[in-house]
């Protein structure tokens, strides 16, 4: 799993004009909060650094330097600018061992499905899955596998297989994807 470490800055102090000056420094408000309940710690990152981290579909952990201590963290919300998309406010989740988490992970599709090879459409239905782990067994991604699925065929939530340690919250019916058949071979 990657890892993006960031240099934080605390701040003593908060509200609207404290962030507006902050922004106008190139800088990010971000606000950290414990799993498991607890003080939040309220910092600010440098825009350029944020961006790596929240411009990608990528899942990523997050490692934040403050006075000396490091935070193993995940993103949980961004607030964007309405029109200009810049980043306004980031909240940090920090990751206690042993302690379980939800995140929204990336969902891929493998192997090559002979409905496809018939001539079918491959259509994903979900490109993202909800999760609940610990630390210890967080995954950047969760795989689908495909390689079974003939013309009309639909996969679903429940057919897929993670790691132990690692549970999909999504309802198991919802379906992921399918394999559509095309006009040209309903006729035949």
């Amino acid at each position: 799993m990657e890892i993006i470490e960031l240099q934080g800055h605390r701040k003593e102090t908060s509200g609207k004009v404290e962030a507006t000056r902050i922004r106008r420094t190139g800088q990010v408000p971000a606000v950290m909060y414990k799993s498991g309940g607890g003080d939040s710690i309220q910092f600010t990152l440098e825009s350029a650094a944020v961006r790596p981290l929240i411009f990608t579909s990528k899942f990523r952990l997050v490692e934040i330097s403050l006075n000396g201590a490091t935070h193993k963290c995940i993103v949980k919300d961004t607030q964007f600018h309405p029109v200009s998309e810049e980043v306004l406010h980031v909240d940090f989740l920090e990751l206690v061992p042993g302690v379980k988490f939800k995140a929204s992970v990336p969902l891929r599709f493998t192997g090559s499905a002979p409905g496809v090879k018939e001539g079918g459409k491959f259509i994903p239905r979900m490109r993202t899955v909800s999760i609940l782990t610990t630390p210890e067994k967080a995954v950047d991604e969760v795989n689908a596998d495909i390689a079974a699925m003939q013309l009309g065929d639909t996969i679903r939530i429940k057919d897929i297989t993670v790691m132990d340690g690692v549970e999909i919250t999504n309802p198991s019916a919802v379906p992921i994807a399918s394999i559509e058949v095309p006009r040209a071979l309903k006729a035949k």
